[in-house]
């Protein structure tokens, strides 16, 4: 059996708050295998976002493994990251925030290759100009500002910046939530033809499960700092085992007149990470909690065709 690209073992990340710690990421573990892309989904201040920043270090975690290619990365020094950073990269959310103003275009995507390649000039704008055609920029974008251009070319200037290093490894944050849904499928398509073309691996974070299932081979439910269901894709729709799983997918909108007359209304807020429930995280919202969801904290198991972190499967 292959060895995974990426594998997550017991990450935490937990942050200190005037109010005490605050659980954004709490034991999670997961694998990404070569050339696929897992889809971490859940709802906003799950700690999906911290999860992909503190696998690439950009947040550094609290404890666990982060097994890149055979090797925990927890234990590089700053130097062994920064070589790393050619083969493991992230586009962020916003397109506009996290471009430079005062950049063009051309020092945006080339931008990479000086803090970590050692190329001269010209030798940076030929790769630039490469990658601006792989993914569909035209080159007379070249000189101009990220306010002079619309959200679908800023975000493929993010994905261009992120490519430009030929990484094998990339962490997509919520790359298409801040689109028009017209150009979020021509994103989409575009990651999905860049992957099969070049080998690239994804994490893609999202809090649209029908973004996620356009895109993904397996899927990684997240709640309150918790993975807690993984499947590949058609298990996960077809089967869903964990209440929360069930909730999601009920909460997608269809087209169809009467489709959504099923839908799963959860009841109360979701507890704070400062202060999350002692058992299961989802134990406050689940109309099938028994005592022992209170009390003791399931464990991720191996289900059927899935991995779910719940009591009470089987009986519900």
């Amino acid at each position: 059996m292959n060895q995974p690209l990426l594998e997550v073992r017991n990450l935490k990340k937990h942050f200190k708050t005037k109010d005490g710690i605050l659980y954004a990421v709490d034991d999670i573990s997961f694998t990404v295998d070569s050339g696929k892309t897992l889809g971490l989904v859940g709802e906003s201040g799950c700690g999906k976002s911290t999860t992909g920043r503190s696998i690439l270090r950009l947040n550094e975690p609290t404890a666990g493994e982060i097994i890149y290619k055979g090797k925990d990365i927890v234990k590089y020094s700053r130097y062994d990251m920064k070589n790393l950073r050619k083969e493991m990269q992230i586009v962020f959310q916003d397109p506009y925030t996290s471009l430079n103003p005062r950049m063009t275009v051309q020092q945006l995507i080339e931008y990479p290759l000086k803090v970590i390649g050692d190329f001269h000039a010209a030798e940076r704008l030929e790769r630039v100009k490469d990658t601006m055609n792989v993914i569909g920029l035209e080159q007379r974008l070249l000189d101009l500002y990220p306010h002079e251009l619309d959200g679908g070319r800023r975000q493929r200037i993010g994905i261009a910046r992120a490519l430009i290093l030929n990484p094998k490894f990339i962490v997509m944050d919520e790359p298409v939530s801040a689109l028009d849904v017209s150009i979020q499928a021509q994103i989409l398509n575009l990651l999905m033809e860049l992957r099969e073309k070049y080998g690239y691996t994804y994490l893609f974070i999202s809090h649209n499960l029908s973004v996620v299932k356009h895109i993904s081979d397996k899927i990684a439910v997240m709640y309150l700092g918790k993975i807690v269901e993984i499947a590949n894709y058609e298990t996960l729709f077809k089967n869903p085992l964990h209440p929360y799983t069930n909730a999601l997918i009920a909460s997608v909108p269809r087209a169809k007149l009467g489709c959504n007359a099923n839908k799963i209304i959860l009841k109360g807020d979701v507890p704070s990470p400062v202060n999350p429930p002692k058992g299961c995280r989802f134990c406050n919202r689940c109309i099938h909690a028994a005592e022992i969801c209170f009390e003791t904290e399931p464990k991720l198991q191996y289900r059927g065709d899935s991995f779910v972190a719940c009591h009470l499967i089987g009986t519900i």
